[in-house]
């Protein structure tokens, strides 16, 4: 009887034909269901949103680049996918400086949704240009937000934002000893550690306009505390990933809200003190770990997910959420360094020890650093 049936199914297959069968795979969402074909003059390579999603990250996914091919005032500054960089088409051939010199970069475009060519043309665009990883994500922006992606904002839409005295709340989610030495104007600071003990901060007005800020690109903070807003119900949230760093690049320094005390001098192991209280220099620390590392311990406060991406050999992961209940368990007999990326943790993470543990010889690394996946890194002292 099983053999009949499946010779009458495949006997019905044939008649339908081999062009009219549709797969449909197994997502948690019925909108999910149909692989989305490419129409006439669309780019041939798609990507939908399940497949997008993993590749949108602060900081962002190596080896990929996501492209906006909207116009830029308009559209592309006040929300777009978070990480995307600016192109428009119709600027494509001026900013072609902007794609990444390695022509095997995954390059992903994507504009305002399925009546929107102009992804496809710069996707057709790049690969006369011999990049050969191109995908266009058609549904684009439309898409993302109705399916709650991550939405960022550009440094021209802060500024206009100011300029044009709107309703908004911008949020510094760095520690407060970073966001001291200088704030984007108008933000408030409520440290990402802190959220919980902050929320009564926060505007009443669930709709209220949220935009959080950090570090930098390689700053996760800002992300985390706007997650955590959305959480407790709030529906119009955004960051600004490339965060203070750029405002300062773009607009300048911002007066310090309080001058830093001079550091003292790092004790044991060589390490000289750096400008800020509680740093070492970048020189000292990494004389001191290439000739004698276990005369110190380097515990690195990023997330355990990025720490397994990439850190420096031989260091120690204990992530900043977790540091005040394991505090105790830090030697008392050599120095201990923290590190980040961009400061901004290792910063708090020693102000939070000096508070609960004052004989722990607690130091910091106020510097940019990139870890690879190998164990090796390379750190820029801040200025």
């Amino acid at each position: 009887m099983n053999v009949k049936r499946l010779t009458l199914l495949a006997a019905v297959l044939t008649g339908l034909g081999a062009a009219q069968l549709v797969c449909y795979p197994i997502t948690a969402r019925a909108a999910d269901a149909a692989v989305l074909q490419p129409k006439e003059g669309w780019y041939g390579k798609l990507v939908q949103f399940d497949a997008l999603g993993p590749l949108v990250n602060i900081p962002p996914v190596k080896g990929v680049m996501i492209i906006d091919s909207r116009p830029a005032a308009r559209q592309y500054d006040p929300g777009h996918i978070s990480g995307a960089i600016s192109i428009p088409d119709s600027q494509f051939d001026k900013m072609v400086d902007k794609l990444p010199a390695d022509k095997a970069t995954q390059l992903i475009f994507y504009c305002g949704g399925l009546e929107c060519m102009l992804s496809h043309n710069s996707a057709f665009k790049a690969e006369k240009l011999g990049y050969g990883n191109i995908r266009v994500y058609a549904e684009g922006m439309p898409d993302w937000k109705a399916r709650g992606g991550p939405v960022s904002v550009s440094t021209a839409f802060i500024r206009k934002l100011i300029d044009e005295k709107a309703t908004y709340t911008l949020i510094d989610a760095r520690p407060k000893r970073v966001a001291d030495k200088g704030m984007i104007p108008g933000a408030i600071n409520i440290s990402d550690t802190d959220f919980d003990r902050n929320v009564d901060k926060l505007p009443a007005d669930r709709a209220a306009l949220l935009i959080y800020y950090c570090g930098g690109l390689e700053c996760v903070l800002s992300d985390k505390s706007a997650e955590k807003a959305r959480k407790l119900g709030y529906t119009n949230v955004v960051t600004y990933p490339p965060g203070y760093p750029e405002w300062e690049k773009v607009h300048g320094a911002v007066p310090a809200a309080g001058s830093a005390a001079a550091g003292a001098t790092a004790a044991g192991a060589s390490l000289m003190p750096g400008k800020e209280k509680g740093t070492v220099t970048v020189t000292s620390f990494e004389k001191v770990w290439k000739e004698n590392p276990s005369s110190i311990m380097v515990v690195d406060v990023r997330d355990v997910k990025e720490f397994a991406a990439g850190t420096m050999k031989g260091a120690i992961n204990l992530p900043i959420n977790d540091l005040e209940k394991k505090v105790d368990t830090l030697p008392k007999n050599k120095p201990v360094v923290f590190v980040c990326g961009t400061g901004a943790r290792s910063g708090e993470a020693y102000d939070m020890v000096k508070l609960l543990a004052g004989d722990v010889q607690a130091y910091f690394i106020d510097a940019e650093i990139k870890f690879g996946g190998d164990g090796t890194y390379t750190m820029v002292e801040k200025k």
